[in-house]
């Protein structure tokens, strides 16, 4: 009865992993604004929906990290949806911490930006197969705002 079962398994899992799912990319990390306790940034992420249906989003989690160390993490509840058979930009918001950029003078040095790697974790909910995480990791370096910025 045991092989049974273990066949059976085997047989959705194979299944399971041969449905296309949807797929996800950082497309930009761009600072958005300055405000009295923090510096945000927005990631844009591209989501496409192989689906005839829209999905939703549960939620969507996010680490920034910089010279090895988490400078911001998040979680994000329901999103929205992903639009069937399309692709669908979502935005992150991360905010960053003045005490945190103070601490990290040595990366920000001459060039005013802060090499960055940001971990999101996109969590939808899949009909039949049930909640799916899409892992996303993307490397870069983002400016820090300028005064010009901050009075434009």
């Amino acid at each position: 009865m045991s092989q049974l079962l273990d066949k059976a398994k085997n047989f959705v899992s194979e299944k399971i992993n041969d449905v296309a799912k949807p797929e996800a990319s950082v497309t930009d990390v761009d600072f958005k604004r300055v405000s009295k306790d923090s510096i945000e940034y927005l990631a844009k992420v591209s989501v496409d929906n192989p689906y005839s249906t829209s999905i939703p989003i549960c939620e969507i989690k996010y680490s920034f990290k910089s010279a090895s160390r988490e400078i911001a993490s998040g979680t994000i509840p329901d999103p929205g949806s992903l639009k069937s058979k399309d692709k669908t930009m979502v935005d992150v918001p991360v905010k960053v911490p003045y005490s945190i950029l103070v601490s990290l003078a040595r990366d920000i040095g001459a060039d005013w930006d802060i090499d960055y790697q940001l971990d999101l974790s996109l969590v939808i909910d899949l009909p039949v197969i049930g909640n799916f995480t899409i892992p996303l990791s993307h490397k870069g370096e983002v400016k820090l705002p300028t005064l010009s910025n901050t009075f434009a």
